[in-house]
């Protein structure tokens, strides 16, 4: 391979970037309140931060969501789901009993009156930084806009975590609410899990069959790297102990469309949004909800890295006999020396595996061109890098790794606990630190706390990410689609991942414009236009290049 190849997004080609974003459940819980319905909770999560951005806007906080091509029940072996016989959570195509819309949430009060059995209204707000900001499953979700690198998505990752903390302090300070807390987990430790998804763009060529041979492995033990780990073994957490996973034992299949029951290491739903017979996007609900940084950096960098193999015919041949049961297997050996049985007959830890993939990854950006400090893409030798430092760190010295391995770090806390006041892993106050390590709330978070006073290292500092929760990205379409937001709240009547529609002024017709190239519709394409026109009907004429009435 030269380093003049390229994806079919444009991108460099055999290292870590590509088209990529995150989903984030949090956790929530009002104090106040125990017994309260969660999803009426989450809808004032997503009413607080409406509030919010009306009031620093002056204006409509976002827009509705464009459901025109959701296609959740798509599988992406070669068929489709009927709609009778999928589980209510695959439906994610439905518009919500309330839309943004219905509640006025654009230009009336956000608080919503519930009469008797009443559904509590589920809220939808696409933000002015390319975002998606909803309720889904009972709980509030961010989901970043589209970014090409590892970087940016952490950066735009940890901007929902300050989205999110916007609306637990409005809520706090308003009398007429009770406070709700929100946490950066997977698990409430009585048997629920919620999701921390990723999303990478991969080209529709590779066969889907290369991607499950070539990531199964990688999946099994990239939780070594990136896991945030877990007071409690077992889906319930009732066996006492601690794990490297939050989520690894809340999966029981390899490959399948669920999401929320029997949920497989590989995600099949076939929902591009994108160019469909160009691309397909990889749906990845195997990893935890970091709070640590680098943890978070790594679980991105290193997956767009082995997808970069699976791409070039490059990745490690293996097969791991029972690949659920070692997942949970490595999850549950913090002294890292479990190993898993190969197809082939060998055994190998977790760190073996890893260091496979390390050593192919590595190989390949080099034939690439893309590893090099200077002259490289600029992403894949820092990748790389922390990659191996992390995989030595593990094999060699936990401690140094706690400075940046989300598991190690929350262990060694944990440790400190024990060792002070002689707890036993079932006593249920460690329990409750697990779940204050996650707190969204700088003063309460335990990962936060770390992280302020330099124990736990970060990649992006807080006004960074604070501007990344009002500004897109540059260099994708979440540009263009934050930027109208941000324009034209008024005339902004809905949007998606590859869509916005308008509703010019004096016009009763929506004016839909698709967004299904990534990175189409980035700063430097369409920055001019909405420099040079600031009204909107200008702005859609020269958008369009026709008249609209």
């Amino acid at each position: 391979m030269s380093t003049s190849e390229h994806g079919p997004d444009g991108l460099p080609a055999g290292g870590a970037l590509r088209v990529m974003g995150s989903e984030t459940e949090y956790g929530i819980h009002a104090p106040s309140t125990p017994g309260a319905n969660a999803t009426y909770l989450s809808s004032q999560v997503i009413a607080a931060y409406a509030r919010l951005t009306r009031e620093r806007l002056h204006a409509s906080p976002g827009a509705g969501w464009d459901y025109t091509d959701e296609t959740p029940l798509r599988d992406a072996r070669g068929w489709s789901v009927r709609r009778s016989q999928a589980h209510p959570d695959l439906l994610t195509d439905l518009e919500p009993v309330l839309t943004a819309e219905g509640v006025a949430l654009a230009h009336g009060p956000a608080e919503i009156e519930l009469d008797g059995d009443q559904e509590p209204a589920l809220m939808n707000l696409v933000l002015g930084n390319g975002a998606r900001l909803y309720v889904d499953h009972a709980h509030p979700e961010y989901s970043s806009p589209e970014v090409t690198n590892p970087r940016d998505a952490v950066v735009w990752d940890s901007a929902g975590d300050a989205v999110v903390l916007a609306a637990v302090r409005a809520l706090a300070s308003d009398p007429e609410h009770g406070p709700i807390n929100l946490y950066k987990n997977n698990t409430d430790g009585k048997g629920a899990s919620y999701g921390s998804h990723e999303n990478y763009l991969v080209p529709r060529s590779v066969p889907f069959s290369d991607l499950v041979r070539g990531l199964i492995p990688f999946f099994v033990s990239r939780q070594l790297v990136c896991g945030a780990g877990r007071v409690g073994i077992g889906q319930d957490g009732r066996t006492p102990g601690f794990q490297v996973s939050q989520r690894a034992d809340f999966f029981e299949a390899e490959v399948g469309l669920e999401t929320t029951m029997r949920r497989p290491i590989i995600n099949t739903r076939d929902e591009p949004h994108a160019v469909a017979d160009k691309y397909r996007r990889l749906h990845v609900i195997v990893g935890d909800a970091n709070c640590s940084h680098v943890a978070n950096y790594l679980k991105f960098g290193t997956t767009a890295l082995v997808l970069s193999l699976i791409e070039a015919g490059a990745a490690p041949a293996i097969e791991i006999h029972e690949p659920v049961a070692a997942m949970h297997r490595l999850s549950h050996d913090t002294d890292l020396r479990e190993t898993v049985r190969l197809l082939d007959g060998r055994r190998l830890t977790g760190l073996e595996l890893q260091w496979i993939y390390f050593e192919a990854a590595a190989k390949l950006a080099a034939d690439a061109g893309v590893a090099a400090e200077h002259g490289g893409d600029g992403h894949t030798a820092t990748v790389l890098r922390l990659w191996e430092r992390a995989l030595t760190a593990l094999g060699s010295d936990l401690d140094a790794a706690a400075g940046y391995i989300e598991w190690a770090a929350k262990q060694m806390v944990l440790e400190g606990y024990r060792a002070r006041d002689g707890l036993a892993w079932s006593d249920p106050r460690l329990g409750l630190i697990d779940i204050q390590w996650s707190d969204v709330r700088p003063e309460r978070g335990l990962a936060n706390r770390l992280m302020a006073s330099g124990r736990l290292s970060r990649m992006a500092d807080d006004v960074e990410i604070a501007r990344a929760a009002i500004e897109p990205p540059e260099d994708t379409r979440a540009w263009f689609r934050g930027k109208s937001i941000q324009r034209f709240p008024a005339n902004v009547a809905s949007a998606s991942w590859d869509s916005v529609v308008f509703s010019p002024p004096g016009s009763y017709r929506l004016q839909r414009v698709p967004t299904r190239e990534p990175l189409r519709g980035t700063r430097a394409l369409t920055g001019g236009l909405f420099e040079s026109h600031p009204d909107i009907q200008g702005f859609l004429d020269a958008l369009l290049g026709e008249r609209h009435t």
